[in-house]
């Protein structure tokens, strides 16, 4: 047999082979060694990581609220005398003053329209209807200080006007007077001649400043 023979060169071919085969895995590990694995979403937030901080405006303390301030009080029935004024005559009908008089020790108020009606009694009945509200007199509220007057205008229309079987007239002894946004009727003597059917006799106006005069 012929023995093997091994060239130089072919030894250095294998051995330069091995040596980059070896650097390579080397590369490798190292590469897999400096790695860490991705932090996955189920991993908890690290103790350390800051927290969000809050943008929310702090809110100011709430100011005080001042008291509502309490106007003049309406004048109670207690607190107002009630007369008939001065009465004026006209073709048809009558114009009546009617007074109301703050007679307590207290400033009171006064705003819109008196309830009227003509009644008989007693035992009192109402005769007709009660008065509408009318006239040219403004609504505005009217301040009394004790002892101050305010007034408001009647118009009475002359139950003659009407024909009988229209009107059925019929003879009052009294007008019935409710003060503005009072629910308390105040009886004043009066003569006057209204009708018992649904015709409108009366017209009453917004109380004004001032006495009617009588």
């Amino acid at each position: 047999m012929f023995p093997r023979v091994e060239h130089a060169g072919t030894r250095r071919s294998t051995a330069a082979r091995a040596a980059v085969a070896l650097i390579g895995l080397a590369a490798l590990a190292a590469c897999s060694s400096s790695s860490s694995p991705l932090p996955t979403s189920s991993s908890p937030a690290s103790a350390s990581s800051p927290t969000a901080s809050s943008s929310a405006t702090p809110v100011a303390p709430a100011q005080p609220v001042s008291p509502a301030v309490t106007g003049t009080p309406a004048c109670p029935n207690g607190s107002l005398q009630l007369k008939l004024g001065l009465a004026q005559g006209y073709a048809g009908g009558v114009y009546q003053v009617i007074d109301f008089t703050n007679s307590s020790g207290s400033t009171c108020t006064l705003t819109g329209y008196p309830g009227v009606s003509l009644v008989s009694g007693p035992p009192f009945t109402q005769i007709g209807l009660a008065a509408q509200r009318g006239g040219t007199a403004p609504v505005k509220t009217i301040t009394l200080a004790p002892g101050a007057t305010a007034n408001a205008l009647l118009q009475i229309v002359d139950a003659l006007n009407f024909p009988t079987a229209t009107c059925s007239p019929a003879k009052a002894t009294d007008l019935r007077v409710y003060p503005p946004n009072q629910t308390l009727g105040v009886f004043l003597p009066s003569a006057s001649e209204g009708c018992a059917e649904p015709v409108q006799t009366l017209t009453i106006s917004a109380v004004q400043a001032g006495s009617g005069g009588g």
